[in-house]
């Protein structure tokens, strides 16, 4: 398998968005968003075997540190996977060999990650790449409605009536105040853990700007009784897979239970519209009251030079605490504050 490198500006998307494996983390829209939250390049190459086009891959490329990153995706990105779309009976694991040819020789990387939601194990492990994983929980949305309801365990279903019963609306975004009223909330949330985002509002923003007027995300808010926004949530999805983004809510309004209202909404919303498998965007065992199952996506990693992996490894560690070292400061200011 062969693969050549396609302007992405000058792609036919068209074409591309009618792979049946395509998702969301491929679109035109979201690329741009990774780019510009990353300062990264898109690169999209077409896959050909004997002649014949068997399809394309999508990521981009950064540079940190002096050490050029293909990525597809890549840790801190907020984005699970990229990868392939390719047409039936193609190889992951020849076009995973002929992208990794196409990092070293074509793009002059020293460092790639890919991650596809049809990878299997094998794919990377026989060319030698370390395999990680992106662990996650999925629903079945072609299940009927009121088996999708009588999944959740008894204390989820009585959250979902008591937020009805209780007055709580929940309600379409539209609008680029919604970043703004999700950052507020996230910043609660992650304040009662003794930390701080992994991102600023910008990328919010950014996500809204790019992909709300695609109609591929869907952004809600639940208002309280009294008209106030007291928790919401941001939920992308395209073809078969719809993903959990982010959910956020205030602490003082969650014995309303929005949030386990929110998350029967998506569920419906999405059914609707033809989705069959939701996502529930990484690990948290408290997901599993909703009546999802664990999933795994491989997640294939390899240096050029040994040094570059350890600088990864590495760097990833610092950000963790970084991100400790944040939350405790913004408390302990919040503390003196309040004196």
């Amino acid at each position: 398998m062969k693969c050549e490198i396609v302007n992405f500006e000058k792609a036919d998307f068209q074409q591309l968005d009618s792979f049946a494996d395509r998702t969301v983390f491929q679109t035109r829209e979201w690329v741009r968003f990774v780019a510009q939250t990353q300062a990264a390049t898109p690169v999209l190459a077409q896959l050909t075997d004997s002649g014949q086009m068997v399809g394309y891959f999508t990521g981009l490329t950064f540079t940190r540190l002096g050490v050029k990153v293909l990525g597809s995706s890549f840790p801190g990105w907020t984005t699970p996977y990229m990868g392939f779309n390719l047409v039936p009976g193609a190889s992951r694991a020849e076009a995973l060999a002929a992208i990794e040819q196409m990092a070293w020789d074509d793009l002059k990387c020293m460092h790639i990650e890919v991650s596809d939601p049809h990878f299997n194990e094998g794919d990377g492990e026989a060319l030698g790449f370390k395999t990680s994983h992106y662990i996650s929980y999925r629903t079945d949305l072609t299940r009927p409605e009121e088996e999708l309801f009588q999944g959740m365990d008894s204390a989820c279903r009585r959250c979902v009536r008591k937020a009805e019963k209780s007055g709580v609306v929940i309600e379409e975004a539209h609008d680029l105040a919604f970043a703004d009223e999700y950052y507020e909330q996230l910043k609660d949330v992650f304040a009662k853990q003794g930390l701080v985002p992994t991102y600023d509002v910008e990328r919010v923003r950014s996500l809204v700007r790019n992909l709300e007027p695609t109609g591929n995300v869907l952004l809600l808010r639940a208002r309280n009784p009294e008209g106030k926004c007291i928790a919401s949530g941001i939920f992308p999805g395209f073809n078969k897979i719809v993903e959990f983004w982010g959910n956020a809510s205030f602490r003082a309004y969650q014995g309303f239970r929005p949030n386990e209202f929110i998350q029967w909404h998506v569920m419906r919303y999405w059914k609707k519209r033809g989705a069959q498998i939701y996502d529930w965007g990484g690990e948290g065992t408290y997901k599993e009251k909703y009546g999802c199952v664990p999933h795994r996506v491989p997640w294939f990693i390899k240096s050029r030079y040994e040094f570059v992996s350890k600088l990864r490894d590495g760097a990833q560690k610092m950000y963790r605490g970084k991100q400790r070292l944040m939350g405790w400061f913004q408390g302990d200011r919040a503390a003196v504050a309040g004196e």
